[in-house]
């Protein structure tokens, strides 16, 4: 059953890897059970015990019947729980129908509809202004230094 796994360290037995992510798990209120992966980053579904997915390791570990053939959903919508009541298998059409598309971006800016699909356009058109302001600005920076450097005089824009 561990080998159907993708990513998971050998040297795992089912006993080893279930004590493996209780070590690295805590307990929250609402009955989350929180995994600690690989990293910093919290509130993303986390890596671990080689490369394996944690909430699908745990699944294979603490509940059994594992379908390679189908996705590990956690119910509670929260990515890096490995709580067993909170996991289940889903088709890959299934997983993709509960996903919403978010109204504003995470900047807080409201998302555009694009015409031709229908749908929010993935990337903030606001964001990527300002994004690419910041980098125009970061490239000017590194010009004026670069001449400076050399002893070229640094032009003044004209008003």
């Amino acid at each position: 059953m561990l080998s159907q796994v993708k990513g998971l360290s050998r040297h795992f037995t089912a006993e080893t890897l279930r004590t493996y992510l209780l070590d690295r798990a805590v307990r929250r209120d609402g009955g989350c059970l929180i995994v600690r992966g690989y990293g910093d980053q919290r509130g993303v579904r986390q890596k671990l015990a080689g490369r394996a997915w944690a909430h699908i390791a745990a699944f294979v570990v603490f509940v059994g019947d594992y379908d390679p053939a189908l996705d590990v959903q956690q119910v509670c919508g929260v990515p890096d729980c490995i709580e067993p009541a909170h996991l289940r298998q889903t088709s890959r059409a299934e997983t993709c129908r509960g996903r919403t598309q978010r109204p504003r971006c995470r900047n807080g800016h409201d998302r555009e509809v694009d015409p031709g699909t229908g749908r929010y356009r993935t990337v903030c058109r606001i964001c990527n202004r300002d994004a690419q302001q910041r980098w125009r600005e970061r490239q000017a920076a590194q010009v004026a230094e670069a001449r400076a450097r050399h002893g070229r005089a640094v032009p003044v824009p004209e008003s």
